[in-house]
């Protein structure tokens, strides 16, 4: 498994924000990890990224435990954040030079991978402007650069397409699920339909509990949407 989550849970004082949750997610699977505002969504995806620890549970990455092997499990992972952290002071290729000298990519592999990742996440347009310059969809493209310069196996992508015209809605779909095809995607949103169209499995959490793991072509043989499958898993 890329992605192992079994039994997490993380607490604050008296408060259980992530509560005894278990999924796995498998080598080439993009799936929506979906729960309303609290939920335990985004804490359970710091966890899995080392920027949290958790209470108590186990997740591990790549074969990597977080606890243990944080470090390789970081090298494993591209993640994007809700609020896309970049230094808006910066150009694109001077941005992205930066992020992959953090993971020690050197000289022609450098200079060839920002390439790859202005031509991937089409950026060609706008390459020669700061990113403080940039409309949000771009910088959501940057933010993606950023989290694929390394080439890792898995993706975590939070809210990734929060505040995207219908326009870059598509551009963005597109680019996650063409690089799903060879990555692992963990993948969270508010919007229903991006779920459905990106994701092969959905996991819906509730009051820091997995409500539900099944594949999306299950959830549609029902015949309802996910909207209403989320509202009635989420509204108890």
């Amino acid at each position: 498994m890329s992605i192992r989550i079994q039994h997490l849970t993380k607490v604050y004082g008296s408060q259980k924000a992530v509560n005894d949750v278990s999924f796995d997610v498998s080598r080439g699977e993009i799936v929506g990890f979906l729960g309303p505002n609290g939920a335990g969504k985004s804490t359970t995806m710091k966890i899995t990224t080392c920027y949290l620890s958790a209470t108590s549970g186990q997740v591990e990455v790549n074969g990597f435990d977080v606890a243990q092997h944080s470090m390789d499990v970081r090298r494993s992972i591209g993640y994007l954040p809700e609020h896309n952290p970049l230094y808006t002071d910066m150009y694109i290729k001077e941005f992205l030079r930066f992020v992959g000298a953090l993971y020690h990519l050197k000289g022609e592999t450098l200079t060839k991978r920002v390439s790859e990742m202005i031509e991937i996440c089409g950026l060609e347009v706008e390459q020669r402007k700061k990113i403080g310059q940039l409309s949000k969809g771009y910088r959501q493209r940057v933010g993606l650069a950023q989290a694929l310069i390394h080439n890792p196996p898995v993706l975590i992508l939070d809210e990734a397409t929060t505040g995207l015209d219908p326009n870059q809605l598509v551009e963005i779909r597109n680019l996650i699920k063409t690089v799903g095809k060879e990555k692992t995607v963990l993948f969270s949103s508010h919007i229903m339909q991006e779920v459905e169209a990106i994701c092969d499995r959905v996991v819906i959490i509730n009051r820091g509990q997995v409500v539900a793991d099944r594949s999306l072509k299950d959830l549609q043989n029902e015949g309802k949407p996910l909207e209403m499958v989320f509202r009635e898993l989420t509204t108890q």
